[in-house]
């Protein structure tokens, strides 16, 4: 089932080549360009100059944990933890998506309702004391916050997270290189 083209990126990724999926399998069967395309774009992504290669990883692990694809999830947490990562940091990203996960449904429903006055005088009542002090520091907390709102199509929290992560330093081609992480590992996850 498998072509040269998966079984190298597989191996890039630290995961086993007995890994298959309908996907997988359909786009070997055609000896499909998009494989190799997607080889690149994943090594091109996790290589950017705008980032260190952990914080490229903890991004792309913030998107597998958000699509839910153990395999991934696996992979970049081996991945980010050769990288220097820590167990903190690597839990504070599958927090910040989780968070981000019942904000991004929140503020989303407020905007859809924006003529409503009552949902949107009402406090939010969501603890999020997490967001405060993370272990990576804020400037990259909200550049993960910003990453995994624009995976789940949250117009404000989009919006709002790249105002922050502006404030505390990040610049454009540094935000645009996460969105880039995610649009890329997203597409991963489908066919893995």
């Amino acid at each position: 089932m498998q072509n040269e083209t998966i079984l190298n990126m597989l191996a890039d990724l630290g995961v086993e080549g007995n890994i298959s999926s309908n996907s997988l399998t359909q786009l070997a069967a055609i000896d499909s360009k998009f494989l190799r395309d997607l080889k690149l774009n994943v090594a091109a992504v996790l290589g950017s100059t705008n980032m260190t290669r952990k914080e490229a990883l903890l991004l792309a692990l913030a998107t597998a944990v958000n699509e839910k694809n153990a395999v991934l999830i696996a992979a970049f947490e081996n991945l980010a933890r050769k990288e220097g990562a820590s167990d903190n940091e690597i839990g504070e990203t599958h927090s910040c998506t989780a968070m981000m996960n019942t904000n991004n449904v929140f503020y989303r429903f407020r905007h859809y309702m924006h003529e409503v006055e009552y949902y949107n005088n009402q406090p939010a009542g969501l603890r999020m004391s997490s967001m405060m002090n993370p272990v990576m520091g804020k400037e990259f907390y909200e550049l993960m916050s910003l990453l995994v709102s624009a995976l789940n199509g949250c117009e404000r929290c989009v919006t709002s997270h790249e105002n922050s992560v502006k404030q505390h330093g990040a610049s454009e081609p540094r935000i645009y290189d996460a969105i880039r992480i995610g649009a890329v590992i997203k597409s991963l996850c489908v066919v893995i």
